[in-house]
């Protein structure tokens, strides 16, 4: 298991921010060099006091439930393969039964329209990060290090946290553009066009509060539901069940709209939501957990559910370094594959280490 690293500041060939599952992968990838032969240091940053980024699980009794991340899909081969590779088990999320729909009153309609078949991971989608974690020497991974500014000096580049300065070759940015661009101060100034794409393109999910409902069983599926609901009404847009293999832990969780004129979730009108689409066991959870991932600051930034460029995805500028071939990106946002699942932060993630090593002479 890797430590925290005692000493902040000094050089490094590579200096990654965030120290999500993107993050996480280019570290990974960069470090095999020093197994073949070439020489090459990396740092990574985190400002918070955990790996995983928007991949965040809370442990209960008999599993853990995701706040954060979900699924993985059979046609994403990188995903797949880090799962395989690391020992994880996984199951296929529960889509059996009918789905009920909310409009001025619940409605029971036959099979499940929501209901995709996709992946999910015994223990919960914060393994692939601890995998990701385990697999770095101690002392890469420095926590609560927020970064503050990235400046060009010389042939290099000087990012600063509170607690320190990292000289370095390279530098990626392993977390959404527009915070990048809100949070940190950059010198010289980005690019002009850069800067605006950044700043306008959305946060996967930064928007969205996620609501997790834990109970003892699943007791939707005995009445041939599959936990699955699309509502007009609210709070809750969209409902899935979230339990584990054989529903166990049980749960169900939505997506909450973050737009203003949806009234944040509380319990009361969640528990209200869920009793009148699956019925009064539904009013009374082992625990409800209300996850608002546009309140968190390492994820989104101010005014982010104003931000719906979607298009922006992916986008060229995303594709190359900039700051003389020496900041690169690496969130799901800047994929041309699979944007916004945890697939694409991993093909950014190749991306920006293949361009990495080439540029300091070595192949991945």
């Amino acid at each position: 298991m890797n430590h925290i690293s005692t000493q902040i500041g000094g050089a490094a060939d590579v200096v990654v921010v965030g120290a999500g599952v993107g993050g996480l992968r280019v570290a990974v990838e960069l470090q095999r060099q020093a197994h073949r032969g070439t020489a090459m240091s990396v740092a990574v940053l985190e400002a918070r006091s955990r790996v995983g980024g928007r991949v965040h699980c809370v442990p209960v009794a008999g599993g853990h439930l995701d706040l954060g991340a979900t699924w993985f899909w059979a046609n994403e081969p990188r995903i797949n393969e880090l799962i395989a590779s690391s020992g994880l088990r996984s199951f296929a999320q529960h889509i059996d039964g009918d789905m009920m729909f909310e409009n001025n009153g619940a409605h029971r309609l036959d099979g499940n329209q929501l209901g995709q078949p996709s992946g999910r991971l015994v223990g919960g989608m914060q393994a692939v990060a601890t995998a990701l974690f385990n697999q770095l020497p101690d002392g890469v991974v420095a926590f609560e290090q927020v970064v503050r500014s990235i400046r060009r000096v010389g042939d290099g580049l000087v990012v600063a946290t509170a607690d320190g300065s990292f000289t370095a070759q390279h530098v990626v940015l392993a977390l959404p553009p527009a915070l990048a661009v809100a949070s940190i101060d950059f010198e010289p100034e980005l690019p002009a066009e850069l800067q605006a794409l950044a700043a306008s393109t959305p946060v996967w999910m930064g928007a969205t509060t996620k609501v997790v409902v834990a109970y003892e069983r699943p007791f939707w599926r005995d009445d041939g539901l599959a936990g699955s609901a699309f509502s007009y009404d609210g709070p809750m847009r969209e409902i899935y069940d979230m339990s584990g293999p054989n529903g166990d832990p049980a749960a169900l969780f939505g997506f909450c709209p973050g737009t203003p004129s949806v009234a944040p979730p509380t319990p009361e009108r969640v528990l209200s939501q869920l009793g009148a689409l699956f019925g009064p066991q539904a009013r009374s959870p082992l625990a409800v957990h209300i996850m608002d991932w546009k309140a968190e600051p390492f994820t989104s930034p101010p005014g982010v559910e104003a931000l719906t460029r979607f298009d922006t995805f992916g986008h060229r500028l995303y594709q190359g370094p900039t700051f003389g071939g020496r900041l690169h990106w690496a969130s799901t946002e800047t994929s041309t594959d699979a944007p916004g699942h945890i697939e694409g932060a991993l093909a950014a993630a190749d991306r920006a280490a293949a361009a990495i090593a080439t540029a300091l002479g070595a192949s991945l």
